[in-house]
This record gives C-alpha cells, structure tokens and sequence, in this order.
C-alpha cells in the first residue's frame, strides 16, 4: 500500500516553531535569513540547523515586508522579434542570478504601450527596473522614480527624464559606416530606418547623414522599422528604382537581413554590385547565406554597466541619472565591399 504522508508534511512550517525549538526570538530567525552579520555564529548555525531539520523555507514575501527588500529586478521589454533581444535578456538574467537577485520579465504586446505596463510591473514591489528594447515617457519616468524604483534604460536614452541609461554610441556608429563606405567607392548610398520615435534609430541616422553631408555626399531613405519585412520590402524598393543604390545601410541586422533576401530575390549581386551594413551583430549575422558586415555593439559591457548602475541606485535612490555610450565595432564579412 502507498505510505501515507503525515499532517505534519502537508503544512508549513513557520519561523515562530523555528524560534522555539532554537530558543531565540522570532525576529532573531528574521534576521538570520536575512543575512545580518551582527549575529553570532554560533546562533545563525544553530537556527539554520534547526530550519533545516524542521524543512523551513523563509516567505520571501513576508521578510520584504521587513527588509523593505524583494531582491527582484524587473525587466521590460518589447519587440520581441528581434534576434538581438533575447540574447541580451539571457545575458541580464544570467549576471543579475549571479549576484543574488531574482528577475521578473515583462513584455508589451507590439500594440501595448509600455506605460500602461509599467503600473502592474510596480505592483509586484521589485527593487529596480532595466527597460530594455523599449521606450518609456518622461512622465511615466518621474512616477516610477518618486516611488523610489530606480530606473536604467538599456540602448534608450531619455534626456531630462531622470533615469539613467546604458548604450552603444549610435551616432558614431552611423558615422563610421559613412566613413567606411565612402572610403570604399560608393557613390549611391541609401539608409533603411529603424522605429522613427527611439534615440537607436535616430542617433545611427544621424550619425549616417551628417558624416555623408561633411564629405559632400547624400543618401535615399526608406522606412524599414527595425524589421525583417522591413528591410525587405524598402530593399525591394530601393533595388527597383532607375539609380539603384550601391551600399545600403540598415537601422539594424533583422533588417539587413530582410535587404538581402530582396537583393537575391532581385538578382542583384553582393558585394560586387550591392553592399550591405547592418547594426547589433546577432548570431544569424555570421550565417554563410548572409555573412552580414555590421557594427557589433559591445553587449557585455553594456549589461555590465547597466547592471552596475541600477544596484547604485537600488542601495541610494538620490544618486542622480547617468547616460553611458560605449563604442561599437565594425565586423567585416562578405556583404559589404570595403577597403581592406
């Protein structure tokens, strides 16, 4: 016959039964998963021996009330079609698991805006926010820091908004493809854009077009909003006009990607009479059916910095924001025809 459980293994032990069998205080038990290290050792042996026995687990819920402490980050993203996210949400919740905290991840829907996330993410009482992959309002920034969630946006950036912010340096990215293409010869430059309302989007296109105007040159522009399909019908686009361009620039890989598959469709041949530059460097950049030459942003650097600055403002909420943009690196593969 199958053993019966007892009633005792059916329901949880507290910290109070705990308290007793080590005779110490509640409070005492409190404090000694809480990690206070003005206890003796002796006692913090003592009553983790006893938990142990007694098959106690702490309510993680319950000390927050005390410590004012969750040990959750929460992440926020959106746009999840994007190869290069999930990666950097892999990368966020590996580093921030090992230095002890626990990450919620929220995503918005791509018709949901985030603000109207950000009030049930709060309610789950996390002790800092990363948005990352989307933007949040000035307004929704203040509300969020005024109840002392500290905030860091990764690869965004909100002037004046109060939160501090980790990415790539965008603008001299875009000029550096500038650069290198006209170096190489390319006389029929054209820009694929990215979501026209993020600073990504517009730091690489502004970067792009000023350092084309300063060498006396231009480009066309086409929409392509961060996305495969994007990139692939403004490719179309471009590649079917009277003055093909010669070297395209995309906002991003996905949509790099997505001007590749047009130019094959077309017939068009790269590098030799097209060149392709992408922006993130994801994992498919280096497939051999795309071999995409882009501007790898420098991931783990940019997590590290982020992680660094929130848990700053997780143990003071009056520090003030801080903006962070680390360079980029050019990858040279097999789309772009460049000088060597």
């Amino acid at each position: 016959m199958p053993q019966q459980k007892s009633s005792n293994s059916l329901r949880r032990i507290t910290s109070h039964e705990v308290a007793l069998r080590a005779g110490v205080s509640q409070s005492t038990v409190s404090r000694v998963f809480s990690g206070d290290e003005r206890l003796s050792e002796a006692t913090r042996e003592r009553v983790l021996g006893i938990a142990r026995d007694l098959g106690y687990k702490p309510n993680a819920i319950a000390r927050s009330l005390i410590t004012r402490r969750t040990k959750i980050i929460g992440l926020v993203a959106s746009y999840m079609t994007n190869p290069f996210f999930p990666v950097v949400l892999q990368a966020f919740t590996q580093r921030l698991h090992e230095l002890g905290w626990r990450v919620l991840l929220f995503t918005a829907g791509t018709s949901e805006d985030v603000d109207e996330l950000l009030p049930e993410v709060l309610a789950y009482q996390v002790d800092g926010l990363i948005i990352v992959t989307a933007s949040l309002s000035s307004q929704m920034t203040r509300e969020v820091l005024q109840r002392g969630t500290p905030v860091v946006l990764f690869n965004r950036y909100a002037p004046g908004s109060g939160a501090s912010a980790v990415s790539c340096a965008n603008y001299e990215g875009g000029r550096l493809v500038a650069e290198v293409l006209l170096d190489a010869g390319h006389k029929r430059l054209a820009y694929i854009t990215g979501r026209a309302d993020t600073s990504t989007n517009v730091d690489r296109q502004r970067g792009f077009l000023e350092r084309l105007a300063e060498r006396k040159s231009h480009c066309k522009i086409e929409l392509g909003n961060f996305t495969y399909a994007g990139g692939f019908d403004a490719a179309l686009r471009l590649l079917k006009s009277k003055k093909r361009p010669d070297a395209i620039f995309c906002a991003n890989d996905i949509t790099a990607l997505g001007a590749l598959d047009a130019a094959r469709k077309l017939g068009v041949r790269v590098p030799d009479e097209l060149s392709v530059i992408g922006f993130d460097d994801i994992p498919m950049a280096q497939w051999t059916a795309y071999d995409l030459t882009t501007v790898r942003q420098p991931v783990e650097e940019m997590i590290e910095a982020s992680v660094e600055l929130l848990l700053e403002r997780v143990n003071n909420i009056n520090l003030g924001s801080v903006l962070k943009f680390l360079p980029g690196t050019l990858v040279r593969r097999g789309s772009a025809r460049l000088q060597p």
